[in-house]
This record gives C-alpha cells, structure tokens and sequence, in this order.
C-alpha cells in the first residue's frame, strides 16, 4: 500500500506539476532515544520510494533546525529529521481532473445531485439515476449500463438507494484546520509532531504564503456543512504552543479561518473483521451491479479510479482498453514551466506576485486569465485588479471561473479562489465586489444577487470559522484589566469622545483623524467601527472598548483596526501637543 502510495505521488507531481511539489517537513527531536528510532523509520520510507524518492532524508543538528526552522522552542531540543512529501492545490487539481476528462470526451454536470438510482424491470439491475439541478430545481435522468458509486462520506446514503438492509461500511471522521499568519512558520519548511498529547499527529506547514496547522480526528455525522468547533480550534494551537518558542505567543486572535473536512474512512465488507477500518480503498459489488469506490486518499485518486473502472469492465463486461491515466497531463500542466510567470509579467504588465499565483494555479492556461485582466489605470502593474489588497486574486478570476462554470459566490471565494479558507474576514470583504461580477457576467437579478451574498456570508460564518472567530469578542466578554490599564485605555477613549457622552461614532472618529491630517472614508470607517460595536447600535460604548483591549490582551483578537487607528491616533495627538521648549528648541 505505501510502495503504491509513493508511486501515485510521483505521478501527481509530474501530471500536474504546476499544481504540486515537494515540500520539506521537520521531525524536531526532544528525546535522543527518538532520533535512531525515527531515523530508521523515515529511512525504510525512502527505501520503499526508491526511484520515486522525492528527496532523501536527512538529520540536522540543534543549532541548524534553529537555523531553519527559528520559531521552534529551543529547551531540550537535540536535533531534527527532514524529509520530503508532496503538496498540491487541492481544489484546482480537482478542477483540472474534470476539465481533462470532458477533454477527453466525459460529459460533466455540476450543481447536481441524485435523487435515487433507475432500476431495470426486467432483471432489478441499476441501469441509471434520477438527478436533480440543485441551482434550477430540475429533474432529469442519466441511462448507463454502469453507475459507479464515488461519493466520499456521503458513500452509504447512495449504498442505500440500491439496497436499504446493507450495512454502513462508511465511518466519517472529522478533521479540522486552522490557518494562522505566515510568520508562523518558515516559508519553505513544514513541522510534523507524530506523538501529540493525546496520540493524534500535528502538521504545521506553510501553505499559500500563510501556516495551515491541523488536524483532529474524531467520529462525525455526515453532513454537507460541517463546522468547526471552538474545542478543536483550542486543541490544535494548544499542540502548536508545544513546538514554538516562548518568545512567539500563539494567540487565539491569530487564527484566520478554521474549517472541519468529512474523512470517509472504511470497513472493507468482504473482510472477516469488519470492524477494523481498511487505510486502502474498497472497491464492492452490489448484486444488482452498483459499484462502489470508498476510502483512499487524495494521492491515490489515479490507482482508485483505474481499479474501480477495471471492476466496471469486468463485471459489466464493457468494451476497453488498458488503463491510459499513467503519466497522462492534466489541464494546464502541458506548456507549463516554472518561469511561465514571467512571461505574465512581461506580456501583460502583472504584478509578479500576481503572475506567480496565475501560473502555479492556472499552468498554461494563466494566460487566457491574463487577457480578460482589467485594466488598472495606474502605472504599475498594468493590469490585473486584486480583489482584496493582501491576496493576489484579481478579478478577472471571478470571470475565468464563470466561463470553467462557477454558478456560486461560495464556489469563487472557497474552491475557484482559496480566501475563505485564508482570511475569512478577507473573504467576507471581497464578497460584494465577486457578486457585481458574478452578476454582470450571468444576468443575475438583484434578489439573486441578495440571495448569494447571504449564502456566501452563512458559510463563512459557520463553514470557515467567522463565527468562532467573533464569538471570541462578545457583549458578555468579561473586562480582565489591571487598574493602571483601565485608566490608560479609558483616557485614549475620552481623546475620541469629547463630549464625555459614554461612547463614540463615526463623527468623533472623523474629527480625530482629521486634526492629524488622515483622511479615511465614512464607509471603512463604519466597517472598523461596527467591528467592535457588539450591541450593534452604531456607535462603540466605553465597555465595548475596554472588552476590545482585554480580548487583545489575552491574545483572543489580534488585528483590530479600531484599536491599531485609536493608538495611533493618540501617539499622534501627543507628539503634537509637545511644545518647542520641552523638545529642546533649535531648528
């Protein structure tokens, strides 16, 4: 199973290498009696691989993982084991496997979901299903002489459509993520903690230019929306606290977007000990001909796919040749070259960070992205509009995605984009702006354009960890301050509110900022201040503020805008209010 394991993740790497590479993963080691036992561990690893090792594995000294990886706590420490695995762009290569299959002919439907399966009369045999258009609501059927049932977690439900007395053989496990700023960890080199307090493994790896950190593992119902929840959330950077140095603070507040993923692990029915769960894929059977392909995993998806078919010719005695998959290009991968991007640049006046994220998500096909890129107006880059400035999706994007057939906002910020899954918040500001687009390219009303927004807005909230994020703030926070800090914070509120009325709006706001010579719109103004107004009464009360601080405090909010503007405001008032004597005159 591993040997096979290695062989398809040399195969991913090279069928769509725009979309995948290798990345360097640290074992850091506290007890000397880990480091042979290790050592031996990974070594049988790369043996295994043989030719198709990624990268050979190799031990490194205390002061040389500090080297590499500084965040790591450096108490006990003796040394480090890094070897080498595979990443990939989830989403797209999902994408591009089937956008190459229509390529090749397949007829693809998205949106669409199967009611039940379509039976012969004559011989009970499964000879189609009855879908449904999520989007429309219409009813179609699709006749085939086999129907292969490939549907993750959601494995049992279609086992029952064809039989309701079989037994479940899918056990769904919850995993969840949460991603953290990218000064987290370094940008070229992951951490794996194989032995968590609770036996569960920890990965923490730099991913798009942030930290992806997970996972748990725990018994789940299946479901088409799983959420988050705050105890694993704590879990996760409770491990992580473990493996940095004290002098970098894991703060709540730093968690940007958290998200829960449906494992459909499987008991293989035809075993004796159908208890146990089977870490290969399960290929069944039915009596009346419905095949089913469960479990594996992503680096396998080729050799699940071939065996399943193999067992759809068979058992349905189908006219075909041998599996062709083997070292067959996917989309985008077939022009693709690691300097693409600076074509992009060159061409067409892109940014370069921008070009890069086109050419490593797009491979030569971020050039038709490039030619519908907007136009900017300033002098650089040319082209291209960012849809939030931190990222480097632009906008022509949401339209690329239309035409590859996005019919959803949630699809643009969470599969076609990744920004739900990289800064929720980002995602939630970058919603509007994808709606108008969306609109204008598949002639959207203003109900539909409400109705998406809304759905875009609840996924973020419950999908993508929004509201564990804001929950963290709350207008039953308690206010955990020394005296002396109170009084600091109560005198840079007073500084905003003049008046003494007991809160502050925009005007003070305004009016602050305006006697330091900033100019901020009203409208991202409002969105800092409704931020913090927890009662949602359009001003920000003295107990909102100091709830605010105390969360910063804790390490629960990082990144507060009102409260980055009031300090700065308030160091700026002060460096004014100095007069000429007291700074010491002269010129």
């Amino acid at each position: 199973m591993v040997k096979e394991a290695l062989e398809e993740r040399a195969h991913l790497l090279q069928s769509a290498p725009h979309l995948s590479d290798a990345l360097p993963i640290m074992l850091p080691i506290y007890k000397w009696w880990q480091l042979p036992y290790y050592w031996i561990g990974i070594k049988l690893y790369d043996l295994v691989a043989g030719s198709q090792c990624l990268k050979s594995s190799y031990v490194l000294t205390k002061s040389r993982a500090l080297e590499l990886f500084p965040m790591l706590r450096r108490d006990r420490l003796v040394g480090a084991i890094v070897y080498y695995d595979g990443q990939h762009n989830d989403a797209r290569m999902n994408l591009a496997i089937a956008l190459t299959a229509a390529r090749y002919g397949a007829a693809t439907a998205n949106y669409t979901e199967v009611r039940h399966l379509l039976k012969s009369s004559d011989t009970g045999r499964v000879c189609g299903v009855r879908c449904r258009d999520v989007l429309t609501g219409k009813e179609f059927d699709v006749r085939a002489k086999c129907v292969i049932n490939a549907t993750g977690p959601f494995t049992d439900s279609v086992r029952k459509m064809d039989d309701q007395e079989v037994p479940n053989i899918c056990q769904p496990s919850a995993g969840v993520h949460i991603v953290m700023p990218g000064y987290y960890s370094p940008d070229n080199m992951g951490l794996l903690d194989p032995d968590t307090s609770d036996g569960r493994v920890i990965f923490f790896l730099p991913w798009e230019k942030m930290t992806i950190a997970g996972t748990t593992d725990s018994p789940t119902d299946v479901t088409a929306h799983p959420i988050p929840t705050e105890e694993d959330i704590n879990f996760i950077l409770c491990e992580v606290r473990n493996y940095l140095g004290p002098d970098v603070e894991v703060r709540r507040g730093d968690v940007l977007a958290a998200w829960s993923g449906i494992r459909p692990l499987v008991t293989n029915p035809d075993s004796k000990d159908t208890q146990s769960l089977s870490r290969n894929h399960v290929v069944t059977i039915s009596d009346s001909g419905l095949i089913t392909i469960a479990g594996g995993k992503w680096t396998t998806y080729r050799a699940m796919a071939r065996d399943t078919i193999d067992a759809a010719v068979r058992e349905h005695s189908l006219q075909a040749g041998s599996c062709q998959t083997k070292g067959l290009q996917l989309e985008g991968a077939k022009d693709w070259t690691p300097t693409l991007y600076i074509r992009l640049v060159q061409d067409y006046g892109l940014e370069s960070e921008v070009a890069q994220h086109l050419a490593s998500t797009y491979g030569d096909k971020a050039f038709e992205v490039a030619k519908i890129a907007q136009v900017t107006g300033k002098r650089w880059p040319i082209v291209g509009k960012r849809l939030v400035s931190e990222f480097p999706y632009i906008e022509a994007e949401v339209v690329y995605g239309v035409k590859e057939y996005a019919r959803t906002a949630v699809d643009i910020i969470s599969r076609r984009t990744r920004l739900a899954f990289l800064n929720v918040q980002a995602a939630d500001e970058a919603l509007p702006r994808i709606v108008d687009i969306m609109a204008k390219e598949l002639n959207w009303s203003e109900q539909r354009k409400k109705e998406e927004l809304e759905t875009a807005k609840t996924f973020l909230y419950y999908e993508m960890g929004y509201k564990v994020k804001t929950d963290q703030l709350t207008d039953s926070s308690e206010i955990s301050l020394v005296p002396s800090d109170i009084e600091r914070y109560k005198k840079r509120f007073r500084m905003f509110d003049k008046d003494k009325k007991g809160f502050i709006t925009i005007l003070d706001v305004q009016r602050v900022l305006q006697s330091i010579s900033v100019q901020m719109d009203e409208d991202t103004l409002h969105e800092i201040l409704n931020e913090v107004d927890l009662n949602k009464n359009g001003q920000v009360e003295l107990n909102e503020f100091l709830q605010l601080m105390s969360a910063i405090q804790k390490g629960r909010v990082s990144g507060s805008r009102l409260a980055v503007l009031m300090k700065s405001a308030e160091e700026n008032l002060r460096r004014q209010a100095i007069p000429v004597d007291r700074s010491g005159g002269g010129l």
